[in-house]
């Protein structure tokens, strides 16, 4: 099945470019019903508030959000990720609508603006693990966001090191003790929690396209564990069907 790429604003054109090169077509969405064509979708990198904003003029916004209460796989690149967040900070007055989904604490233009984007090599184990390829890959980050907090069932894929003083004075809008925060110096770029993945930096920008291999990935065991399901649940009785409606992950 195609890969939807939420084609609002942004670099969905770089992202439908490198499901190409892995042989694999990406579809355009701009409408509620392009969802149902896809069984999963990328939240591309733009600006995070214009985004929303066409959204909501969309009415996007409550099928984005039965799309990842489904448990299909979605993947948010930079303001992809504010989008998956529970809860984003340091943003514009009245903030922005979120889908969330993704356990965890965003911060908006953590690294800055515009002219503070920049390029570094990020220790990738998970990835390298699964994709092969070196244990690192170059992070493009342009008005970046980073992850100050994430919840239990959060798997971290990558962070990076930031000075002490920046991290404590974004963590005061947190509820969470300053000093736990500030003592580890690191902020959380990249993320994965079940059939969500995060990443604070652009893959899409380089030639690496490990990351989108390692999404497909996700979509192919999540297309697998549906199938499952269905015929786990085809011999089943219906108290059994009960119980595994009950197990399906359940999004805030």
């Amino acid at each position: 099945m195609a890969v939807g790429v939420l084609a609002l604003q942004g670099s969905f054109n770089e992202h439908i470019a490198a499901l190409r090169k892995l042989g694999v077509k990406g579809v355009e969405i701009r409408k509620p019903e392009q969802l149902e064509q896809v069984g999963s979708l990328i939240i591309p990198g733009g600006e995070s508030t214009t985004m929303a904003k066409l959204a909501e003029y969309h009415n996007l916004f409550p099928a984005l959000r039965e799309f990842v209460k489904l448990g299909k796989p979605v993947w948010g690149t930079c303001a992809g990720l504010i989008f998956l967040a529970n809860k984003a900070v340091g943003q514009k007055t009245g903030g922005q609508e979120l889908v969330g989904g993704l356990d965890c604490t965003v911060h908006r233009n953590f690294f800055g603006s515009q002219i503070q984007s920049f390029e570094t090599e990020l220790s990738v184990p998970e990835l390298a693990a699964k994709e092969g390829g070196p244990e690192t890959f170059r992070g493009v980050f342009i008005r970046a966001p980073a992850i100050l907090e994430v919840g239990p069932k959060v798997e971290v894929l990558a962070d990076y090191p930031v000075p002490s003083g920046k991290l404590l004075d974004s963590i005061s809008a947190l509820e969470a003790p300053q000093e736990n925060a500030g003592s580890e110096k690191k902020v959380i770029v990249a993320v994965k929690q079940g059939n969500l993945l995060g990443t604070a930096f652009h893959p899409e920008l380089t030639a690496d396209t490990r990351w989108h291999s390692y999404f497909l990935k996700m979509t192919s065991e999540v297309r697998e564990e549906a199938s499952s399901s269905i015929s786990v649940a085809g011999g089943e009785d219906t108290s059994s069907n009960e119980q595994l409606g009950n197990d399906l992950p359940i999004y805030q």
